[in-house]
């Protein structure tokens, strides 16, 4: 960790919603003494939102995507870098690579295959020689999974093949945010392919087996219908398994959306596929993202109606177990906090030494579940068994 910064945390973007609600949460949570500032390119809405937190000597600092000298300053400046300023792929490079040569811890909240490859191919190797650790989907993506999953399987036997899927409700809203970088991400399937094929080339080749796989129907002891997710959660869940010994010799997870009923599957599935389809149309992909504008966001009384869980099912040699992680508003609420404890846990813990392109369970693991269970996300197992 860089030492003789003028900031610990530097949060980029907070004039957006979740940037807002992400600000928010670090003025009520952030531990005394943690210097912190506030950054993006418009001053007098970085302005409104300091005195909207009530923070008057709170910094604030002017950068923008197209001036890379103004997050060279950033990076240069901070110990660790939060950024909430999406399409990652249209606008993240920049800030990322800067933090790679700077040495600068960076987490953010892309849930985009491809920003993640091309991150990797372009800044992991500067960013392992600076000890920059680069840390994406630190919220809804996908940290319930990764983290879920390390929960799941640290109760299972050590040294043997083990499997883990995993099922996600949701009732919530979906953020603008998310559905623009989908929408996106979706009508780049070709270069999102092309990215992962050319990491696959360079990446080390992993020291155990890791695989995911998708099984659609019913899942009769948990009384749910399961439909596969083509989310970036199961590629983080499995970078998770190929760098940590716990995962044993063999390792497969399962990601699935979980609906009660079979009407509601197929309908899920065909929606999935007809946004696929529509995203490739330009027209039709305009129409899209006018629908649903980055930066807007639902009431405050929407989201406490809102919450999500995910349940594990994991099974190893002749142990079975069975986790939940559940918490409140997943797009918004929850994803700030998440976001926020993971930069804190970045500049205030003591963690493993890693560096380069990591996840959230190989750099920071148990302290952030520890820290994300304190902050009101609960992690429980639901049964254990062992056969005799």
């Amino acid at each position: 960790m860089p030492t003789g910064r003028r900031f610990d945390v530097v949060l980029f973007g907070a004039t957006g919603f979740t940037g807002g609600l992400t600000a928010e949460y670090l003025a009520e949570h952030a531990p005394l003494g943690l210097r912190w500032a506030l950054a993006g390119r418009n001053p007098a809405k970085l302005a409104a939102v300091r005195e909207r937190l009530g923070i008057d000597d709170l910094e604030l600092l002017t950068a923008d995507v197209n001036d890379p000298a103004s997050l060279t300053a950033i990076a240069e400046a901070t110990r660790v870098v939060i950024t909430t300023v999406g399409p990652y792929i249209t606008y993240g490079d920049p800030l990322v690579g800067a933090c790679a040569v700077a040495g600068t811890d960076y987490v953010d909240l892309t849930g985009e295959p491809e920003f993640v490859d091309r991150t990797y191919l372009r800044h992991h190797a500067k960013a392992v020689e600076t000890g920059a650790r680069l840390i994406h989907c630190c919220g809804f993506d996908s940290i319930p999974y990764d983290l879920g999953v390390l929960y799941t399987v640290n109760q299972l036997p050590a040294d043997v093949p083990l499997t883990v899927d995993g099922y996600i409700t949701v009732s919530a809203s979906v953020s603008g945010g998310t559905f623009q970088s989908a929408v996106n991400a979706f009508s780049r399937l070709r270069d999102m392919q092309k990215a992962a094929a050319e990491r696959r080339k360079v990446e080390p080749r992993p020291v155990r087996r890791v695989r995911g796989r998708a099984r659609p129907g019913k899942v009769a002891d948990l009384g749910i219908w399961a439909v596969p997710l083509p989310t970036i959660d199961p590629q983080v869940v499995l970078r998770s398994a190929r760098a940590l010994e716990q995962y044993g010799p063999e390792f497969t997870y399962g990601h699935h959306l979980a609906v009660k009923r079979l009407p509601t599957a197929l309908a899920v599935a065909g929606g999935a596929a007809g946004l696929i389809a529509a995203s490739q149309v330009r027209p039709l992909r305009t129409w899209l993202l006018n629908r649903k504008p980055p930066g807007d966001g639902p009431t405050p009384a929407q989201r406490e109606r809102s919450w999500f869980k995910a349940t594990f099912i994991g099974t190893g040699a002749d142990t079975r177990v069975h986790t939940e992680i559940t918490g409140g508003d997943p797009g918004y609420d929850e994803t700030a906090k998440m976001l926020a404890e993971s930069a804190l846990c970045l500049a205030t813990d003591d963690l493993p030494p890693t560096a380069g392109q990591v996840t959230t369970a190989t750099a920071m693991g148990e302290a952030l579940t520890t820290r994300l269970t304190a902050a009101g996300i609960t992690f429980r197992t639901v049964s254990r068994a062992v056969r005799t």
